[in-house]
């Protein structure tokens, strides 16, 4: 996923909401542009984003972050491990 120049929009809450039910764990990506459009640094909107799904943020590396959510009918996948997950996880 790609948060773009528009920021953070229902749609994209939409569309990551709909890939974490689907995948439990999500890489999204923010473009420069989309900080001129939110407040806060790229840690704080990860934050948001991430609150308000319902989501674990699972990590912050330069304008990528990883959502990680089980799915509401009872997870198949185990939570990822921080050895999966690797420096991702803080």
């Amino acid at each position: 996923m790609i948060i773009g120049k528009a920021g953070v929009t229902r749609e994209v809450l939409r569309e990551i909401d709909a890939r974490l039910e689907k995948k439990e764990v999500v890489k999204v990506k923010m473009l420069k542009t989309a900080l001129k459009r939110e407040e806060g640094g790229r840690r704080e909107l990860a934050r948001r984003v991430a609150g308000s799904l319902g989501a674990r943020l699972m990590g912050v590396r330069g304008y990528t972050f990883i959502l990680y959510r089980p799915r509401r009918g009872g997870s198949k996948v185990k939570r990822p491990s921080r050895r999966l997950l690797g420096s991702w996880v803080e």
